[in-house]
């Protein structure tokens, strides 16, 4: 094993001082470890002032410098290009190596290639290990080799493949603690202090602790919370009125949770049969979030454009009314209660429940006939667990354009699914207190209420609440339409 005299582990997204795969192996490999965070200008600079994800890592590392302040050291953190930065910083605490986990996005694979050709000119080596999935890249193919593009079967050779390592390695924890004698002594460290957020560019007053608990404390809390509710989750994770999730996507998007504490948690529920379906189903969704990770690999083109080619041949609603209609789904007012309170959710809280995540995509998609690219940008602004790999593989889905994906002509009607989904209406009631005063038949469907109950709740459509932007019925066979190029092709 080769031993530097000294390192660097760069954090990105992996913001926990335990189980941390890079500072595990850099602890092992070296006599002293510098710990560096880089707020990245190239990626700042393109985000609102009151993007709530820059307060959540803010928070975040707060945290994690507290906890490595603990172990005696602390963290670097810098507002800089970090393509430049951490070759930079490398010469200044004359580091032999830079220790970082893997990062999957194609926009980070080429700043990570440059930061690596930088650093090996100046003769400083260039880790990236695997730390954000259980299994990454080429690690699951068919018997052909090649890549899924099929989750079931991808899901299966991932299952036997976890069933085979017999000695738990793919599972195991990366620990810190107990090599933490090679931190580098915080005596030793350039300055360390956190930039604040308005230094950054962002408001200060931004609302994101309060919704999301940040750092690896929310995190362990809300496994906590959730691991009761575990065995539950396939009866009760389809109703967003109900608290089925985990709500622990944000801490995998930031890693201030492992995913293989996650996912052993959920592994040995299932195999000991205390877990029962919801363990199975919960895992199954945590492999999800790997099979997309893997579609991205293999088939970077998906961040601009269909995973099927003959999908981008699909002619989309564009001109003014395309705008208008994009940005009543935007702002909550399409006139279906379902649509509009979970787009309100995700607005004002930087959450979308899963289900309705599929029901916006799907609505529009399907009924207004916009590309699935100007939502999956939307989502991208206002999530706070944004994910590439995973919002585009839901974007894709919904379109059906991409693996695995709902056939084109399978198209969600708004109001059955909040009539499935919501039946008494208490989701949309949290958010359109104006429809609160409609009973639970006439909520999912105001213009279908007669005039009489709406004048007792209270309601003038168009005033109160607006009339639907467009009929589901009539969209659905404008969608058929627009979908039969898919059909010929």
């Amino acid at each position: 094993m080769t031993i530097f005299t000294q390192s660097i582990v760069w954090f990105r997204r992996d913001l926990r001082a335990e189980d941390h795969a890079a500072l595990h192996l850099a602890l092992r490999q070296s006599q002293r470890v510098f710990c560096v965070f880089i707020f990245d200008r190239e990626i700042l600079e393109h985000l609102p002032s009151d993007d709530r994800r820059v307060a959540f890592i803010h928070a975040s590392l707060t945290e994690l410098h507290a906890e490595l302040q603990h172990l005696g050291s602390g963290l670097i953190v810098r507002h800089a290009v970090a393509r430049q930065a951490i070759p930079d910083l490398a010469r200044q605490l004359r580091a032999q190596a830079v220790f970082t986990n893997t990062d999957y996005e194609p926009q980070a694979v080429s700043r990570d290639a440059d930061v690596a050709q930088k650093l090996a000119e100046n003769d400083c080596a260039f880790f990236s290990v695997r730390d954000q999935v259980i299994l990454e890249k080429n690690e699951v193919l068919t018997q052909a080799g090649t890549p899924f593009s099929v989750f079931t079967p991808y899901k299966n050779a991932w299952l036997k493949t976890l069933a085979a390592d017999l000695g738990g390695a793919l599972l195991a924890p990366h620990p810190v603690r107990e090599h933490s004698a090679s931190l580098a002594p915080a005596a030793d460290l350039p300055h360390a202090g956190l930039p604040s957020l308005a230094a950054l560019g962002f408001d200060a007053a931004t609302p994101a602790v309060a919704a999301f608990r940040p750092g690896s404390s929310g995190g362990l809390a809300l496994l906590e919370d959730f691991l009761p509710r575990m065995a539950q989750y396939h009866l009760r994770r389809d109703f967003p009125s109900l608290k089925g999730p985990s709500y622990l996507s944000a801490h995998l998007r930031f890693g201030t949770v492992s995913i293989r504490a996650l996912v052993r948690r959920a592994w040995d529920a299932e195999r000991s049969g205390q877990g029962g379906t919801g363990a199975a189903i919960w895992l199954s969704e945590l492999i999800w979030r790997e099979f997309y990770f893997m579609i991205l690999h293999h088939a970077p083109h998906v961040a601009e454009r269909a995973f099927k080619p003959a999908y981008d041949a699909i002619q989309w609603e564009s001109g003014p009314l395309a705008q208008e209609h994009f940005e009543a789904w935007c702002q909550g007012r399409t006139g279906y209660p379902l649509v509009d309170a979970a787009m309100l959710q995700l607005n004002q809280t930087g959450y979308m429940h899963n289900r309705l995540r599929m029901v916006t995509a799907c609505f529009l998609i399907k009924d207004l006939g916009i590309d699935w690219r100007w939502g999956e940008r939307y989502f991208a602004e206002k999530l706070m667990d944004f994910d590439l790999a995973a919002n585009n593989g839901g974007w894709q889905w919904a379109a059906s354009s991409g693996c695995d994906a709902q056939p084109y002509f399978r198209i969600f009607n708004p109001v059955t699914q909040s009539q499935k989904f919501d039946a008494d209406g208490s989701f949309i009631r949290r958010y359109l207190p104006q429809l609160e005063k409609l009973d639970k038949r006439h909520i999912h469907a105001p213009w279908l209420t007669p005039p009489d109950l709406l004048k007792a709740a209270g309601i003038v459509l168009g005033k109160h609440y607006p009339a639907p932007v467009i009929m589901h019925d009539e969209a659905r066979k404008q969608t058929l339409a627009r979908y039969g190029v898919v059909k010929q092709a």
